[in-house]
C-alpha cells in the first residue's frame, strides 16, 4: 500500500541538532548544579557546552540561528511596532533589579534556547536578572522538583516554572505560596495549583494546536480514509502523559480527529496509552471492527530513541497511513523512525504515510523542505519566555497578573519562510 521514498534525514543530523541546543543565552544546568545568571551569553554551536555543564554566556549566538532575537519578536507580532503594544506589560517597568529563578523542563530540545532567548530579550529591557536551570531530561521529574525546591529556599523574587510532570509540584507551589514567592507558570499550566500560588500562566493554547495538527493531517488524508477498503490507522506519539500542555495537546489532536472522521460518517476507535484512551472524547467504534483507528504511543522516557521505537511500531503497520509527533522530540523520534522505514511523504493518495511534527529544529525543517514530512505546528517559545520575565517583573511590583494563551499555527514548505512564519522556527 506504502510508496517507499527516500529519506535524506541522518541521525547525525539529529545529534547535530541535540548538540547545538545545549548552548544557552540564559545558562541551562543539569539536575546537579546551578545555573548562570541572565546576563551571561551562550557558547557557538560548535562549542556548546554538554547538558551536565552550564553554558558560559558572553560569546555570541550560533549562526545556525538564523533570525535574530528581534526578527523573531518581529515575526511573533507581525505589525506590532512594539511586541507589547496591547498587553497589560505595555510601560512596564521594574521597581527594583529583581533576581527571579526559573525552572524548566530541560535542555534536551533546541525550544528551550528559543525561550531563554525571550528572557534575555526581557530581562535587558526591564533592567531585572534571572538564573535558569532544568534536569537532563523531561522525564527526571524528581530532579526538577528538587531544583524548584531549592529556588524557594533561595527566596528569589519570583521563579518561572515550566513543569515536567503538574502533579509532582503541587506541594511546591504551597511552598512558594507560603514564602511569598510569586510563580509564573510558562509552557505549560498546573491545574490543580493550590489556590493563589501561581499567579499567571503563559503558555500556547495547547488544544487549539492539536486541532491545528489534526484538521491539516485530515485535509492531506481524507481521500484515503474515504476510498479505504478496509481499516485505516492514524498514530500519535506523546512525549507523556503527565504535563499538562503534552495531554491538552495530544487530546486536542485526538478529539478534532475523531469529529472530523465521524463528519464523514466513518467510526473511530482510539487504542494505546491508557490516559489518552480514557479521555478522549467521542469515539464510537470497538477497535475490531472501526473504520479508523488513533493508536497512541507514549515512551517510558522523553528521548529520540524511545520515541523512534514507539514510532517505528505504528509505522510498521500496513494500515497506518498518518502519524502525528506532538513535540520536537517526539517528531524527530518520528523521522529517526523513517529513516530506516522510508514511508513518510506528502502524497498520501500515492501511498506515502504522512507525518505531522511540532514545534521545531533543524531536523523537523529540514524534512519539512524536502517533503518527508507533511508540516508541523510552531508555538513562540520566544515569546513565552519573554512574557514569563515580564509577568514576573509585575507580580514582583505587587500588581495583579492575568494569564496568556497564544496560538499554534501551521506551516510547511510553502509558508515556513513567510515573515509570519520563520522567526518563530528555531534550529
Amino acid at each position: 500500500m506504502k510508496k517507499k521514498v527516500v529519506s535524506v534525514l541522518l541521525s547525525a543530523a539529529m545529534v547535530a541538532s541535540l548538540l547545538a541546543g545545549c548552548g544557552s543565552s540564559g545558562g541551562s544546568t543539569a539536575a546537579s548544579s546551578a545555573a548562570p545568571a541572565a546576563s551571561e551569553a551562550a557558547p557557538a554551536a560548535s562549542e556548546a557546552a554538554p547538558a551536565s555543564e552550564a553554558a558560559p554566556a558572553s560569546e555570541a549566538a550560533p549562526a545556525s540561528e538564523a533570525a535574530s532575537t528581534e526578527a523573531v519578536a518581529a515575526g511573533a507580532h507581525a505589525g506590532d511596532e512594539d511586541k507589547l503594544t496591547g498587553t497589560e506589560f505595555e510601560g512596564l517597568t521594574a521597581n527594583d533589579a529583581y533576581n527571579f529563578a526559573v525552572v524548566v523542563k530541560s535542555f534536551q530540545s533546541t525550544y528551550w534556547q528559543a525561550a531563554i532567548k525571550g528572557m534575555d530579550m526581557a530581562a535587558d529591557e526591564l533592567g531585572v536578572t534571572y538564573d535558569a536551570q532544568g534536569p537532563n531530561s523531561e522525564s527526571d521529574i524528581a530532579d526538577q522538583v528538587n531544583m524548584l525546591n531549592s529556588a524557594i529556599t533561595g527566596g528569589p523574587a519570583g521563579i518561572g516554572l515550566a513543569a515536567c510532570d503538574t502533579t509532582s509540584v503541587l506541594d511546591s507551589l504551597q511552598d512558594a505560596k507560603d514564602a511569598n514567592v510569586p510563580v509564573v507558570c510558562f509552557d505549560t499550566g498546573v491545574a490543580d495549583a493550590p489556590d493563589g500560588s501561581v499567579v499567571a500562566t503563559v503558555a500556547t493554547d495547547n488544544t487549539q494546536a492539536g486541532e491545528v495538527a489534526a484538521e491539516h493531517m485530515y485535509e492531506a488524508v481524507k481521500d484515503v480514509i474515504a476510498n479505504a477498503e478496509g481499516q485505516v490507522r492514524i498514530g500519535e506519539v506523546n512525549q507523556d502523559a503527565t504535563a499538562l500542555n503534552i495531554q491538552q495537546r495530544g487530546l486536542g489532536f485526538i478529539n478534532k480527529m475523531i469529529e472530523l472522521v465521524k463528519a464523514d460518517g466513518k467510526t473511530v476507535a482510539v487504542t494505546g496509552n491508557e490516559f489518552y484512551v480514557n479521555a478522549a472524547e467521542g469515539a464510537d467504534g470497538e477497535e475490531a471492527s472501526a473504520d479508523v483507528i488513533i493508536e497512541v504511543a507514549v515512551p517510558a522516557q522523553t528521548t529520540v530513541e524511545l520515541c523512534t521505537t514507539e514510532a517505528s511500531t505504528i509505522l510498521s503497520k500496513e494500515d497506518c497511513i498518518a502519524i502525528f509527533g506532538s513535540n520536537q522530540t517526539s517528531a524527530e523520534g518520528l523521522l529517526a523512525a523513517n529513516s530506516n522505514l522510508n514511508l513518510l511523504g506528502s502524497d498520501a493518495a500515492g501511498g506515502d504515510v504522512i507525518g505531522v511534527g511540532f514545534d521545531a529544529g533543524s531536523v523537523i525543517k529540514g524534512a519539512i523542505a524536502d517533503g518527508t514530512m507533511y508540516g508541523a505546528v510552531t508555538q513562540s517559545p520566544l515569546m513565552m519566555g519573554y512574557y514569563m520575565i515580564y509577568a514576573l517583573t509585575k507580580a514582583a511590583n505587587g500588581d495583579s497578573v492575568t494569564d496568556l494563551p497564544t496560538d499554534g499555527y501551521w506551516y510547511n514548505a510553502e509558508n515556513m519562510n513567510d515573515a509570519e512564519i520563520a522567526p518563530n522556527l528555531y534550529d
